[in-house]
């Protein structure tokens, strides 16, 4: 199966972005650390900057939280050419047929979020 980290990799390498992991495995604490606290994927294609959070779909407003509670985040959005992103990662499809793994995208801005789409 899959991680959450994963399919965001293939989603952004696809549409056009150069993507990599920025989290950490800390072995000792057993515990993963995002880069500046909320990042697990950075993608950059021209002059955009993504910061990506990466989740299962039903943790999606705990990240928001977390993002808005992390000191960093706005400083990352002092710039017009940066943007926090949120994928929520959940199976989703018509009863009785196939789930297959949809994305939601939900753009934290500095006075809200906005819903991008569910791919």
């Amino acid at each position: 199966m899959s991680s959450p980290t994963s399919r965001s990799l293939e989603k952004m390498r696809k549409a056009g972005f150069l993507a990599e992991v920025v989290e950490k495995w800390n072995q000792w604490a057993r515990v993963r650390k995002d880069l500046f606290g909320f990042i697990d994927v950075l993608a950059l294609r021209g002059n955009e900057l993504l910061a990506i959070q990466t989740t299962s779909g039903s943790n999606v407003s705990a990240r928001i939280k977390k993002i808005r509670e992390t000191p960093s985040s706005a400083q990352w959005l002092s710039s017009p050419t940066r943007r926090i992103i949120v994928h929520g990662w959940a199976r989703r499809g018509a009863k009785g047929k196939r789930k297959l793994w949809a994305c939601r995208e939900i753009e934290v801005l500095v006075d809200g979020e906005v819903e991008l789409t569910w791919l």
